[in-house]
């Protein structure tokens, strides 16, 4: 009912994800994607597209099993933007504090992960849709 078929012609889905993150003091887990992935090598905060039926948290915790192999308490919502890249497809990003999880941080997926001085993150090259949240982040503004 009032569906458009292949989700409309001019407009490209927007992907719901949610990512986290993870601290360790003053520190958070950032990651790198593989070569062979989209946007090879930026920099992101760990997490992923919700599957149907799924909230934020629940998508989050799933991801974080399957991408570092823990089971995380998922904390407060403590940002929430929507990003349109120029290709068309937009992302609308949720981001969750991580303070505590179960199991070693594994690499599953990958190129890298390590533990970041949150006034450092703008030295990384990350993905256009987190820029504004990694200044944020850094200027003490967030956490």
């Amino acid at each position: 009912m009032g569906e458009q078929p292949n989700g409309g012609a001019t407009s490209k889905q927007v992907r719901m994800v949610a990512a986290a993150l993870i601290l360790r003091g003053g520190e958070v887990l950032i990651c790198q994607r593989r070569p062979d992935q989209p946007m090879a090598l930026k920099w992101e905060f760990p997490g992923g597209k919700m599957e149907p039926g799924e909230s934020a948290e629940q998508a989050l915790k799933r991801e974080l099993e399957e991408e570092l192999g823990i089971d995380a308490v998922i904390g407060s919502r403590v940002a929430h933007t929507r990003h349109t890249y120029r290709s068309g497809g937009a992302v609308d990003l949720q981001f969750f504090v991580v303070h505590t999880y179960r199991g070693e941080l594994r690499n599953v997926i990958f190129n890298e992960f390590r533990w970041c001085p949150l006034k450092d993150l703008p030295r990384y090259d990350f993905l256009t849709a987190d820029r504004d949240l990694v200044r944020d982040l850094a200027a003490g503004k967030l956490l």
